[in-house]
């Protein structure tokens, strides 16, 4: 006597099927999401004005803080966020040192998370480009502009509405690229509503 070896229902088939299938998706999905260009993640606060917030000044930097009307002057500024322990913004710190001699903007530093002893050495040691630094200690101010690690930069215009964000740390290229295209952007005022 022969028996036939049993055979999975199409049922089991699926329930088996449908995991892997929903990993593979899943698992492209995240591929793709962390193989792109993390600079170039769109903003949800591009063409909005500046969140309102006040930071005092760093002690010990000789530079004033800034908040909301500091950004409403009629100038371009650009707003670097940064911190004395990211490895990131040391590496950047050389091209806000070079940015800053451009008269056409102001280069404003907000510290995120840092201990001011600590942000004062750093520009010390790398060189202090910026017109104003607030101190950010509990993150609130970066977590209002939409920060989602240091460093990041954005360039204002003169009306205090924010026109681009760049995500990571400025190489030579962007400044001379994408940034410098940004920044003359920004000195064209919006159009009214």
């Amino acid at each position: 006597m022969t028996t036939a070896s049993p055979q999975p229902s199409r049922a089991r088939l699926w329930l088996v099927l449908i995991p892997a299938v929903v990993f593979v998706g899943l698992a492209a999905l995240f591929w793709r999401g962390l193989s792109g260009k993390p600079s170039e993640i769109p903003s949800a606060l591009i063409g909005k004005p500046v969140p309102a917030f006040a930071l005092a000044a760093v002690p010990g930097l000789n530079v004033p803080g800034f908040g909301t009307a500091d950004l409403k002057n009629g100038k371009v500024s650009v707003v670097n966020v940064w911190a004395s322990w990211c490895a990131p913004c040391r590496i950047e710190h050389p091209l806000l040192v070079e940015l800053a001699k451009r008269p056409d903007i102001t280069l404003i530093g907000i510290n995120y998370k840092d201990e001011p002893e600590n942000a004062v050495r750093f520009l010390g040691t790398l060189g202090q480009p910026f017109a104003a630094v607030g101190m950010d200690r509990s993150g609130r101010a970066a977590v209002d502009w939409g920060v989602y690690g240091v460093p990041e930069t954005f360039v204002v215009d003169g009306q205090g509405v924010i026109r681009y964000k760049h995500i990571g740390p400025l190489t030579p290229e962007a400044v001379l690229g994408t940034l410098a295209g940004e920044i003359e952007k920004a000195k064209t005022p919006l159009p009214g509503p």
